[in-house]
């Protein structure tokens, strides 16, 4: 591809003054030629640090190779990742939410840097994601997103297995309904390749979002990483950024308000995860377009949950993807009037001109997607809660419920470790109602994820019966009678600080609320009573990440001065 309109990357390969840059490509091998044609990056997020990204790095070559076939320079550069199934409950899984940010200024740091005419991002693990959208919406340079894959799900017994069966099984173990050797027989067979973990659970509820903003190909996100199918879209996907590069099609004019309702219109029909609402918010402030938590809400009362899909139910992503996946569900939702058909999409045509070849309905004979009449729940299943215990909002995963509500004493936990051990040691009791604090995206730092704890609910048969509330995260893998993301968090004296052992606390999602059931004088007299903590960190990543953030309620980004 050669272009006789100018370049962005002319400012670094054109006129005298450059001569010192040109020589330096000629190291890497340019000829003169090349620099009338566009300089494309490919933000490769492959690493052997977890299975999630094992397998992208052919990815990243195919989209290479597509590049320089149709005339473009391909410059390749890497993204890190943090393992959330690794890292869960561990210290480490503080550095999670900080690696969204990471990763969002390495996307910006070389397009902007090396004046890139766009960008191919490829990523695997949860916060690839949400941070290569985020870097490249404030870079603006026409780009595309590669989704890695999911993973296939390992076997035991004829029965499908995945990440979360190993977390719900340390569970089961320690209430005596599994023995030891049955724990390592799901351990050893539960993850069996590369990809992202293959539930609804984050990844690829966020690389659903993405198809659904616009921001990647049809079909793209549901596709497992082993499958040739996956390599021969990453070539379809550079492919199609180069002509976005022509058209001088950007992020921000696919990004608006309406294609992220759309994306979150597909995030309910899903049942996906609750961290799209952090992510959501983030890529949305970003992309600089009005998205409030507020919005979420607004969205979740018209938006039925049409797919049977884990954590809280049958299905995984390979199975999704074979009914159909996300074109399947938004075709169905255009037709019902719940998304906006005139959405640009990097392919250069409207989501309405994608979506005319799927069909109207889904196959008869599967049962991943639903008709919409006849809907898992009726409405969508991440509602956003507010009362005295989260005045600014936080979210609530209700599928899987009999009844999403219930009042109970408080038992407080000021961290995740000795919730755990309390949960495994058969302290907590059916109708408690469980706090874990000073895990916000300050006080944790980095908002880790309660995935642990939460499966260890699950596992001791508790998930019905006890409330879990955190300023912390949750796994796309947690369900539950769980409320993540409160705001104000504990470490900014939020009223979640102010909970004491055996206080009353009701959860109700049929009326929005958490609500702490203590008199106002008494909140008053222990708000002056409390004392912010010292910070966890002084240096490095995790102290700028707890200076710097803002409240879960609008993303916790770094950015938001």
């Amino acid at each position: 591809m050669t272009t006789k309109k100018r370049l962005r990357s002319a400012n670094i390969t054109q006129g005298a003054a450059r001569a010192p840059n040109r020589s330096m490509y000629y190291a890497l091998g340019y000829k003169e030629e090349d620099f009338i044609k566009p300089m494309v990056g490919v933000a490769n997020g492959h690493s052997t640090i977890t299975p999630c990204n094992s397998g992208l790095q052919r990815l990243a070559d195919a989209a290479v190779q597509a590049i320089e076939q149709h005339g473009g320079n391909a410059q390749m550069f890497g993204t890190p990742t943090i393992s959330d199934g690794m890292a869960m409950g561990t210290e480490g899984m503080k550095y999670s939410l900080v690696s969204r940010e990471v990763i969002a200024d390495c996307v910006e740091t070389c397009v902007q840097g090396q004046w890139m005419d766009g960008v191919l991002v490829i990523g695997g693990c949860d916060k690839n994601m949400p941070g290569g959208m985020m870097g490249m919406l404030r870079a603006n340079v026409p780009s595309i997103y590669v989704y890695g894959g999911t993973i296939l799900p390992g076997r035991l017994n004829g029965q499908d297995l995945n990440i979360v069966s190993v977390f719900e099984a340390v569970g089961e173990n320690a209430a005596g309904r599994l023995s030891d050797a049955g724990l390592k027989q799901i351990e050893l067979h539960a993850i069996p390749g590369p990809g992202s973990c293959g539930g609804m659970y984050t990844a690829n509820t966020m690389s659903s979002a993405f198809e659904a903003l616009g921001m990647s190909l049809p079909y793209s996100s549901t596709m497992a990483n082993v499958y040739d199918e996956k390599v021969e879209s990453a070539a379809e996907s550079a492919r199609v950024l180069l002509k976005a590069i022509e058209l001088d099609l950007k992020p921000r004019d696919i990004v608006t308000r309406k294609s992220i309702e759309n994306a979150v219109a597909v995030v309910m029909a899903i049942g996906g995860s609750t961290n799209a609402v952090l992510h959501i918010l983030a890529i949305a402030h970003a992309a600089g377009v009005e998205w409030t938590i507020d919005d979420f809400e607004r969205v979740r009362l018209r938006v039925p949950v049409i797919c049977d899909l884990k954590p809280s139910g049958h299905y995984l992503a390979v199975d999704f993807h074979k009914a159909g996946g996300v074109p399947q569900v938004m075709k169905m939702l255009l037709n019902a009037g719940l998304i906006h058909g005139e959405c640009m999409t990097i392919t250069g045509k409207t989501m309405a001109e994608l979506l005319a070849g799927v069909p109207d309905a889904p196959s008869a004979d599967q049962t991943v997607i639903r008709p919409l009449d006849k809907p898992l729940y009726p409405q969508g299943h991440l509602a956003i809660l507010k009362g005295n215990l989260s005045t600014e909002g936080c979210v609530a995963k209700i599928t899987g419920l009999k009844n999403p509500v219930m009042t109970g004493p408080a038992r407080v936990f000021d961290d995740e470790q000795s919730a755990l051990a309390a949960i495994l040691e058969g302290r907590i009791k059916p109708g408690d109602v469980m706090v874990l604090r000073y895990l916000g995206p300050k006080g944790g730092p980095g908002m880790p994820e309660m995935l642990a704890p939460t499966s260890a609910l699950i596992g001791n048969g508790l998930g019905d019966s006890v409330g879990l509330i955190t300023d912390g995260r949750f796994s796309g893998g947690t369900w539950g009678m769980v409320v993540g993301h409160v705001a104000p968090e504990a470490a900014v004296g939020g009223c979640i600080a102010l909970v004491h052992e055996g206080d009353s606390i009701t959860i109700d999602a049929h009326q929005h609320l958490l609500q702490l059931n203590v008199p106002d004088a008494e909140i008053a007299r222990r708000r002056a009573a409390w004392k912010a903590p010292a910070p966890r960190y002084t240096r490095g990543v995790q102290a700028k990440f707890a200076h710097n953030c803002s409240t879960a309620s609008t993303g916790a980004v770094l950015d938001n001065f």
